[in-house]
């Protein structure tokens, strides 16, 4: 039997791999092999790229230099009292799903999606507003927003109303939510992300001709109350952090050029 062709999913595929490639860790080590590489021929130049990435592996992975990188993404303050009044229904992104989670019977959300599932849950009891989940199926069988209902509703006792079960990325979370929630007469919305994803997310739901209320989690550079990035040397938990950063400020700089 001959597989359908999936141009969608190919291309989302294509965008995830050159993204991987220009990211940390890859594209520093890249730089470094190829510099390691020309230094026989050209030990000067060869030896400068080599440098270079060993430059931009401490850089992205050093409090200072990855706090400077999310100040510029997480700007959207806490959703104060009266956000919550304005908004007619809380939407949550998805953030990728564990495929190898035996304990759970198969696949379930990881982390990133938990934390936002987390948040607006306690929105959604907070406020009592109807809730939209937001993933489609990129991997596996199961969509990601069917995982994001189950774990909400099971983990944390609040029903989902909408499900978009489509969307490959965040311009198709808005465009693909979008339909459901003006159906429904929708036009004001809670958006639950993590804070440095926040102002691609706002945008894209905002283009889909909605008005965002931001309400943001699981902050990643210093707040001045947070403990997320701590000591002065790298380590681990910043080298995360500065990946984020840095596929935040790409995907910012794809999606304004392809608006």
């Amino acid at each position: 039997m001959q597989m359908a062709f999936d141009s969608a999913l190919v291309l989302f595929w294509l965008k995830k791999t050159v993204s991987i490639m220009v990211q940390p860790p890859l594209a520093p080590l890249l730089l470094i092999v190829v510099g390691l590489l020309l230094a026989g021929r050209r030990r000067r130049g060869g030896l400068a790229l080599a440098w270079l990435g060993v430059a931009a592996t401490l850089l992205l992975s050093t409090p200072a230099s990855v706090g400077w990188l999310l100040r510029g993404l997480e700007t959207a303050p806490v959703v104060d009292a009266a956000g919550l009044r304005q908004a007619q229904a809380i939407v949550v992104l998805g953030a990728g799903k564990r495929r190898n989670a035996p304990e759970y019977g198969g696949e379930t959300v990881n982390r990133l999606a938990l934390e936002r599932l987390r948040y607006a849950a306690r929105l959604a009891r907070t406020t009592g507003l109807p809730v939209l989940v937001s993933g489609g199926t990129p991997t596996g069988a199961t969509a990601e927003a069917f995982l994001m209902k189950t774990a909400m509703e099971e983990d944390f006792r609040v029903p989902v109303r909408w499900m978009e079960t489509a969307s490959l990325d965040t311009r198709q979370n808005a465009e693909f939510s979008a339909p459901q929630l003006h159906a429904a007469g929708v036009r004001r919305i809670l958006l639950v992300t993590h804070a440095a994803h926040m102002p691609r997310a706002q945008a894209a739901f905002e283009d889909a001709g909605l008005q965002v209320i931001p309400a943001p989690t699981a902050w990643l550079g210093g707040t001045g109350t947070g403990d997320q990035v701590l000591g002065e040397l790298p380590g681990p938990t910043t080298a995360y952090a500065g990946w984020y950063a840095v596929h935040e400020w790409l995907g910012l700089l794809t999606y304004r050029l392809t608006r």
